[in-house]
């Protein structure tokens, strides 16, 4: 911490016995307004900071009843009562701590340094102390919220990390307490001013924070307010620098960057530069990317961001985003065995994809429910159900703004390539989902509400979602017009329609009307693989600020706690 930038002069007093504070207390109130005419009395008071644990309990208590009459020796009393905050005996700190704000009812130039001070203290391990440390700032704050929100401010700035980790817990959980509709605009600019200050060097978890914080402001929720905040996270993002596959500081800026930004874009704020990113600088690396734990798929977290951000991107014209996709794509979808069955033919109940004509729309086999249960998977089978669904739908929406990747004349051995796929995967694929609905087949309330059979309903979904985009893109030309919500966002209620699917066709001109789908499980959220794999968000263990080394500044530290003006 840094020094005073000034001292004060103790008072030289004998020290006060008990019964002399008595009768120095009861001299002043009696004096009431000429209380000022007993200077004597007071500086007593002001010596018994020095005394025993008695005197100090009175001194704590007289010591700010009486500051307003004596102006004179108001630097001394304020620093007494500093030095009280700091004793070793915690009662005392709290006695002292409880009176600090009765020194800003006549003197609001006192109130950024009480407020200063009372933010040093937020470090304490203390509960009883923390909780008096936060009324008090609370009180502060009801008298001058500029102010004192300026100086917790100060203390995230500059302060020590033990004092910088209290400020911003206690500014966070205010801040939500907040009613942002009447707080006056000088005061939202300083938040936002000052918020954006430590937006330049935080941990991860203070870039949830101030982001979260700056989101609240109402100046934010504009179009113009809203682009700005995201390109602070694009900044904080680090897009211009080489993604580092194997630091999971590295990896964990980019998940936490790409989340944050989320809840900002809409059709006039564009995720483009971060889907490009992902795409040309993540994709290639993502079989080096190792999660923090083991309960942490952190590859399957990156793809599920990278698509709930690519339906707010524009035209993706890196010109190695798109095959850098396609590429990690058809990593997850083998070719069939050049010694196995016929694929073109699926022997499936479910709706098997069959190649059609040039601008034919592709139709589903005719549903026969299964009269006995289907069989397992092939031991051969390893699809990663969850990415595929991911990249899938991500190259769904890329490519429908790019369809000559597909489809001109040099890429004919491409698309010739991605159909053998699309078909070999949808034939195992079909063959899960039969295998699904035969294993919910007649099962109702509470049943479904079995772990085990929210799982096989998370799966059904996600299955069906993979079949929906498998079938639009084996169309002759590849078709986008299917739209799905992914398997672990809520579905979104609307007004029935006339056919419950979830795929939206177009009418073919001179052709019958939108042929119906059949019904699916919609279940309400969440994910699921093949291999059931459960993880919680990224965590760095090690969190830093910033790139590199982060904040830690080394500081040394004196016997004091906190620092005075």
């Amino acid at each position: 911490a840094s020094s005073p930038s000034h001292t004060y002069t103790r008072l030289s007093v004998k020290m006060p016995t008990v019964e002399q504070l008595y009768d120095a207390y009861e001299a002043l109130t009696a004096a009431k307004e000429k209380a000022n005419e007993h200077e004597d009395q007071y500086k007593l008071i002001l010596s018994a900071v020095n005394g025993s644990s008695m005197e100090k309990r009175l001194a704590s208590q007289h010591i700010a009843r009486f500051f307003k009459h004596f102006p004179d020796l108001a630097e001394n009393a304020v620093n007494a009562m500093f030095d009280l905050c700091e004793d070793t005996d915690v009662s005392i700190r709290c006695a002292a701590i409880k009176e600090l704000p009765a020194f800003c009812h006549n003197n609001a130039e006192l109130l950024p340094r009480i407020a200063d001070v009372l933010a040093q203290l937020l470090q304490s391990h203390d509960s009883t102390e923390l909780h008096i440390v936060n009324s008090g700032l609370v009180a502060l704050i009801n008298m001058d919220i500029k102010a004192t929100l300026s100086a917790i401010f100060e203390q995230i700035l500059n302060g020590e990390d033990i004092i910088r980790e209290g400020c911003t817990k206690f500014l966070w959980a205010k801040m939500k307490t907040f009613n942002v509709e009447d707080m006056k605009l000088d005061v939202e600019e300083m938040i936002i001013e000052k918020s954006k200050e430590i937006l330049v060097d935080v941990t991860d978890t203070e870039f949830v924070t101030f982001t979260s914080i700056l989101q609240s402001m109402k100046s934010m929720q504009t179009l113009k307010g809203r682009q700005q905040l995201m390109d602070i996270i694009i900044d904080q993002a680090r897009l211009d620098t080489e993604f580092k596959s194997t630091e999971q500081e590295c990896v964990g800026r980019i998940l936490q960057c790409s989340k944050q930004a989320l809840p900002l874009l809409s059709k006039n704020v564009s995720a483009t530069r971060l889907v490009t990113f992902l795409c040309k600088s993540v994709l290639p690396h993502l079989s080096e990317v190792t999660p923090p734990n083991t309960d942490t798929d952190i590859k399957l977290e990156l793809l599920k961001i990278l698509a709930e951000l690519v339906v707010y991107t524009a035209d993706v014209t890196d010109p190695e985003s798109l095959p850098n996709l396609y590429k990690c794509l058809v990593e997850y979808m083998p070719l069939p065995p050049d010694d196995g069955p016929a694929v073109e033919e699926p022997a499936v109940e479910e709706p098997a994809v069959t190649p059609v004509d040039d601008g034919a729309e592709a139709t589903p086999a005719p549903v026969t429910p299964a009269p006995t249960p289907a069989p397992a998977l092939p031991a051969k089978a390893d699809l990663q159900f969850s990415y595929v669904e991911c990249l899938m739908f991500t190259f769904h929406e890329v490519a429908k703004k790019t369809p000559e990747f597909l489809t001109d004349e040099e890429q004919l051995p491409r698309l010739k390539d991605f159909r053998l796929r699309l078909q070999y995967f949808a034939r195992d694929l079909q063959l899960y989902i039969k295998q699904l609905r035969s294993a919910l087949q007649g099962k109702t309330g509470s049943d479904l509400k079995t772990d085990e059979n929210k799982m096989k309903i998370e799966a059904l979904k996600l299955t069906s979602n993979i079949n929906t985009l498998i079938k639009d893109l084996f169309h002759n030309p590849p078709s986008y017009k299917s739209t799905i919500t992914l398997s672990w966002k809520p579905v979104q209620r609307t007004a029935p329609p006339a056919t419950n699917t979830t795929v939206r066709r177009s009418d073919e001109a001179g052709g019958p009307a939108a042929k119906k789908a059949r019904d699916i499980y919609q279940p309400p959220k969440d994910k699921y693989s093949q291999r059931l794999e459960r993880f919680g968000p990224f965590v760095d263990t090690n969190e830093r600020r910033g790139g590199g080394g982060g904040r830690g500044r080394g500081r040394g530290g004196g016997n004091k706690r906190y620092n005075r003006f």
